[in-house]
């Protein structure tokens, strides 16, 4: 499984391409090689540049998503007494084929695509639905008139129809350099470019792929390109945009900042870009940091800019945002370079001047934006390692000897210009350039080769010094003896100390770039290729690089600094032979060696008396405590955490709570063998986490208790957490039948399921349940009874679960001291600005008494404004500004308002005479670090997923997992088995539009919901047809907007948008489509249906809560084969949960006899009491209305 990679582009003095991976060591070369390039400029998904040809070419990264645009047009039909529906229609109507207003004429054989570099994916046909609900045959819609509301059903007043052709092209030349095709006018042509930039897909709340490319002619003016997007990569036209000056070089940042230089020196930045402007609206102009040097160059990036004066200085410019992008001053950097450029988070790459190296700078982070050092890529090319042969064959005395050379001599030469310290950019590049010559090179001739190539400047006596120093050393037969000429005595190679480790600690250059050959001597002083233009011994010259694409993490390594050696490679690959089933093996016959032993070692003295009955553990703290009376508040408390250890070395804990009530000193305590869950509660001010009890599930009234610190209140959460496992014999990563759960605020929760949970005579309730957490940070998660889970964040990336435990602020032997890693979130925040309609004033910021705040929560009753609105908690960080999201429910208008007759009412986004209130939602959006046993899953961003519920089946055996991406599409993943649940690549599923839910079912049924609340069913899937054929559209529950679907063993369950619940009848092997819906419940948020058809959702309110809930686990009793819809609701654990899966529990009960479970699942110790069946069967049996966690109103219980 790769980590998520991004590249760095360079371009060499010949005109090549080169990428540099973040993860990788090599310079790889561009896979379409046939054009020559002067320079690029680099996204995420693609990259532009110009060729020698000075015309403009765009790549575009293949996927397994592909890029497909939809072509529609409308056939219009007028009725006609004589002969019905015809083509022939009044002069006063529309065209017979047009688009949807009917004002522009569409004939089917008037579209054409757009360039060579696209193809027809399918001929013309019908759309046959029409919001969600399908047509006749034919796919006729009727109206009384045009224009008009079109419906299905053809009424006795039907004069019009008309019906909706489709036609999918998809874009073809994708890893490949497609030249941009002008549709211009020949007298509109702009002139030969001289350089490109490409951003602002961040610009904020812009339409989703959109991409701003401006380019710079040979004259100097200025060119936008228009429409770039996603579903169109080379856009439409090109517009030119006026300029105060002759432009030289153009700069665009991922956000709103674009920086030019001008022929004079000077700057000019645009101001007014927006999501409505993508062009801005005027220049502004900054004057260069020299009087006496222009500005040469200019690089931007989010809220910085770079630029390099005439003279090859660097400067940096302080004070540049969103609402200053001219910024205030200069500030001068150490080094000379010839050109620089600006990554995704504002780390910055430059070209050297005098040795073309490509350098990084090292330090940049939010709170210092300039960095601190310049630091040299010495990464090798991909061609380089592939001429070298076979590197494991350089693994031999001569190699290391060499190589010990070769660190020897660099001690000498580098001095105080040594390339590998973080020192700043250094003032005698030969000499790195020396050292890469004289590793590689193997005999004097190679040397002096290598010597004689440099270029070395007579002004710097240490060059000529290094290069003398590098010429009188003589390697030709590996004699151990002292260099002539070298004066340094530390300079002797000495035969002891010979270390495998020392190999590596000086990678200057790769060991690997020695010739083939095992006499060291030959062969290194010829080119190895005749095409190459560069010795295999030489570094590549850079004439360009772009960061716009490259996104560097400042938590993970980067390997561009240090040359890879034959020794590590080698070392790799014998680590790679051992897998992990080996290695699993291994741990079990040492565990089972381990066991005999300590059995054998006990047997002598069991008669012996036990010393010591039990000990005796305490913790104790100051925390504070939401008291049980009235009025609720926070109160300072001791709390003290007991823990005995029995003869049997059985744990069991107690947590006493002392506090002070009307002066006299009392307390409450809990046994943590009856606590089910500890859960960290969302609360901006305070650090605060619940202990749930089954009474207290019941009563909805935690145990809520508040730390001063974060770091406290985890301490406690750890330490709380394992002693609830111990005392439950719980540890270890989850089962494969794992139950997952996900809260509102986003934390993890597993639980082992009983088998007396779905079935037996004595049913277990769900609120005895125990849920641990798991590190990590999702919004959704979904699993499989063979351990295959996966989830998604809200940022819509995908994770894979690895197998571990733990993570997060579980530390120690609660947590997995492998398969945890650095996870990260990202998710918005929304307030809302609300204004009301006055006669004198038009709409302002003055509502009437009895209006809601007019800075808001979406409910109106809680005062947002952007000052005093927090994160979610303090473990998140804001990451951007406020910004207006154009995105709610209903529409906006230009600036972002919905309009309403009142407060609260619908809100549609186009003022009419009826609206006197209007609001607009503003975003900021806020991130999260934390982690846990989860991998990132690149590159496709998903909205939902689902695996298939498979139960006893091979290892080997392919899983079916489908998605839907966050732009709708529908995709396959292959590859997926228990021994590689990552799988190995998307395959995508056709649609007519875009779906928002996907499930399938154990016997590869496959149900999936549209955007627009329809239901579909996909047929044929099976293994040797994962993709399966056709969708089948299946009506919705009188006409319902569908939001969710849920597939079991044999029940299909969909969730509409108002909270039903819904029940598909008669679906049979030979008709899997089903007959009709059947209701079930309301007030549901989430479901989930499992293996075996149990159903559990997660309910959304309360009956008489004071507040919104977030939603309570509910599990549905009484589900038989003939009863599949079950009886009743069983309450757990709740509020605050926002998912659940079930998809893995293929746990079933005995059938003859229920065993005792309490040694096998300690977590179901409790399940047997009469008293609490009864209390909860009474409990099943109320309607779905489930109670708030933190109800205000309600009676605490004491303990």
């Amino acid at each position: 499984m790769a980590m998520p990679s991004s590249l760095l582009w360079a371009v060499d003095i010949f005109g090549r391409v080169y990428t540099l991976s973040t993860v990788g060591q090599y310079w790889e070369l561009c896979k379409d090689t046939q054009l020559e390039f002067k320079r690029v400029s680099a996204a995420k998904q693609c990259c532009w540049g110009i060729a020698c040809d000075h015309q403009v070419y765009t790549y575009v990264f293949s996927g397994d998503v592909p890029i497909r645009y939809q072509e529609e047009t409308y056939e219009n039909q007028r009725w006609n007494p004589v002969g019905g529906f015809c083509e022939k229609l009044l002069p006063s109507d529309r065209w017979q084929w047009s688009d949807v207003s009917g004002l522009k004429h569409q004939q089917l054989d008037s579209f054409t695509l757009p360039s060579p570099h696209w193809e027809w994916e399918s001929d013309w046909y019908v759309d046959e639905n029409i919001g969600g609900e399908p047509t006749e045959k034919g796919g006729w819609t009727y109206a009384i008139d045009f224009p008009s509301t079109y419906t299905k059903d053809k009424r006795w007043n039907s004069c019009v129809r008309r019906r909706r052709w489709i036609r999918y092209r998809r874009y073809k030349s994708r890893d490949v350099w497609a030249k941009i095709v002008s549709q211009d006018e020949p007298d509109q042509l702009p002139d030969p470019f001289n350089d490109i930039s490409i951003g602002g897909w961040e610009i904020t709340d812009e339409p989703l792929g959109r991409l701003s490319v401006w380019a710079v002619s040979l004259q100097g003016r200025v060119w936008y390109r228009e429409n770039v997007c996603h579903h169109n990569p080379e856009g439409s036209t090109w517009s030119l945009v006026t300029t105060p000056g002759e432009v030289v070089q153009i700069s665009c940042g991922p956000y709103d900042l674009l920086w030019a230089t001008l022929w004079e020196g000077q700057a000019i930045v645009r101001e007014g870009i927006d999501r409505n402007n993508p062009q801005g609206i005027s220049w502004s102009i900054v004057e260069s940091p020299s009087s006496e040097n222009g500005i040469m160059h200019v690089s931007v990036g989010v809220d910085v800019v770079w630029c390099v004066t005439k003279d090859r200085k660097v400067w940096f410019r302080r004070g540049v945002n969103s609402h200053n992008p001219c910024g205030t001053s200069w500030i001068e950097m150490v080094g000379e370079m010839m050109m620089v450029t600006v990554g995704l988070n504002n780390q910055v790459w430059g070209i050297g001047c005098d040795d073309r190296a490509i350098y990084f700078r090292q330090g940049v982070t939010p709170s210092e934006l300039s960095g601190k050092t310049w630091k040299a890529i010495v990464s090798g090319r991909e061609s380089d390692r592939s001429q070298t042969g076979s590197s494991t064959s350089l693994l031999s005395a001569g190699c290391f000897f060499t190589d010990d050379i070769q660190n020897q001599t660099s001690a000498v030469i580098q001095g105080d210009a040594d390339p590998s310290s973080d020192t700043e950019l250094p003032t005698s590049p030969a000499s790195t350039a020396l050292l890469g010559a004289a590793a590689a090179g193997d005999g004097p001739a190679c040397q002096a080769e290598a010597s004689a190539r440099l270029p070395v400047d007579p002004l710097h006596s240490e060059q000529g010094e290094a290069t003398a120093a590098s010429a009188s050393n003589d390697k030709d037969n590996l004699e151990m003896n002292k260099p002539p000429g070298n004066p340094n005595p530390s300079a002797e190679l000495q035969w002891i100390n010979i270390d495998l480790k020392e190999a590596q600690k000086h990678p200057v250059l790769s060991v690997s770039s020695f010739a083939d050959t095992s006499s060291l001597s030959s062969l290194g002083a010829f080119s190895v290729g005749a095409e190459d233009q560069y010795g295999a011994d030489e570094h590549p010259l850079w004439a360009w690089v772009s960061g716009g694409g490259c996104l560097v993490d400042l938590h993970s390594p980067l390997k561009w600094f240090t040359a890879p050696s034959g020794l590590s490679s080698s070392v790799q690959s014998l680590s790679l032979s051992i897998t992990p089933a080996q290695t699993a093996a291994w741990r079990k016959q040492i565990f089972q060696q381990l066991s005999e032993r300590t059995k054998r070692e006990l047997e002598n003295f069991r008669h012996y008396e036990q010393a010591i009955e039990q000990s005796v553990w305490v913790k104790t703290g100051a925390l504070q405590w939401w008291r049980n009376w009235k009025p609720h508040k926070w109160m300072d408390v001791r709390v003290a955490l007991e823990q005995f250890t029995g003869s049997d070395g059985m744990r069991d804990s107690i947590l006493f709570i002392y506090y002070m009530y009307h002066e006299e000193k009392k307390y409450i305590h809990v046994f943590l063998n009856e606590v089910t869950i500890i859960v960290e509660v969302l609360n901006e001010a305070k650090h605060s986490f619940a202990l749930y009890t089954p009474e207290r599930t019941k009563q909805r009234w935690p145990i809520r208790l508040a730390a001063a610190t974060e770091q406290e209140m985890h301490d406690w959460l750890s330490l709380l957490n394992m002693s609830c496992c111990e005392s439950r014999r719980i540890q270890g990563p989850p089962s494969h039948h794992a139950i997952w759960s996900v809260t509102c605020k986003g934390d993890i929760f597993v639980s082992e399921p009983s088998p007396e949970l779905e079935a037996g005579p004595q049913q277990m309730p769900c609120d005895q349940m125990f849920w641990r957490q798991v590190g990590g940070h999702l919004r959704l998660i979904e699993s499989n009874s063979r351990g295959v889970v996966w989830g998604i964040g809200h940022d819509h990336t995908a994770w894979l679960y690895t197998g571990g435990y733990g993570g997060g602020f579980i530390q120690g032997l609660a947590s997995s001291a492998d398969n945890i890693y650095t996870q990260s979130d990202v998710k918005c925040v929304y307030i809302y600005e609300n204004q009301r309609w006055n006669p004198v004033t038009g709409y302002s910021s003055r509502g009437l008494p009895t209006d809601r705040y007019m800075w808001s929560d979406a409910s109106g009753l809680q005062e947002c404004t952007k000052t005093n609105t927090k994160p979610p908690s303090p473990q998140w960080s804001w990451v951007s500004d406020w910004y207006i999201d154009f995105s709610p429910a209903g529409g906006t208008d230009r600036e972002g308002w919905q309009y309403a007759a009142d407060f609260p009412a619908s809100y549609h986004g186009h003022k009419t005479m009826k609206d006197f209130v209007r609001r607009r939602r503003w975003a900021r959006k806020c991130k999260i670090v934390t982690n846990g046993p989860w991998l990132e899953v690149p590159p496709v961003t998903l909205w939902d997923i689902s695996i298939i519920p498979s139960s006893d089946a091979d290892d080997e055996e392919a899983v079916a997992l489908w998605a839907i991406s966050d732009k709708g599409d529908v995709l396959c993943r292959l590859g997926v088995t228990q021994q590689n649940p990552a799988g190995t690549s998307w395959l995508h599923v056709g649609t007519d539009q875009p779906f928002i839910s996907i499930s399938i079912g154990a016997f590869y049924q496959v149900w999936a919901i549209a955007r627009d609340g329809s239901a579909f069913y996909r047929g044929s899937v099976s293994p040797n047809k994962p993709a399966g054929d056709c969708w089948y559209h299946i009506p919705s529950p009188q006409k319902q907007k569908l939001k969710q679907v849920s597939v079991g063993r044999t029940s299909v369950f969909v969730l509409d948008k108002n909270g039903n619940l819904w029940y598909r009848q008669g679906i049979t092997p030979s008709y899997p489509q089903g007959s009709a819906w059947d209701h079930v419940s309301n007030n549901i948020r989430k479901m989930s249906v499992g293996p075996l058809d149990q159903v559990w959702v997660i309910a959304d309110k309360v009956q008489g809560s004071h507040s919104l809930s977030c939603g309570t686990v509910c599990h549905r009793t009484g589900v038989q084969p003939l009863e599949p819809k079950g009886l009743s609701w069983d309450y757990g654990i709740g509020g605050g949960w926002e998912h659940i899966t079930v998809r893995g529990n293929a746990t079933e009960a005995s059938r003859a006899a229920v065993p005792d479970t309490t040694e096998e699942n300690p977590a179901a110790s409790k399940e047997g009491e009469d008293e609490e069946s009864k209390g909860k069967t009474e409990h099943s049996k109320t309607p779905l209305m489930v109670s708030e966690s933190q109800e205000l109103d309600r009676n605490s219980v004491n303990c």
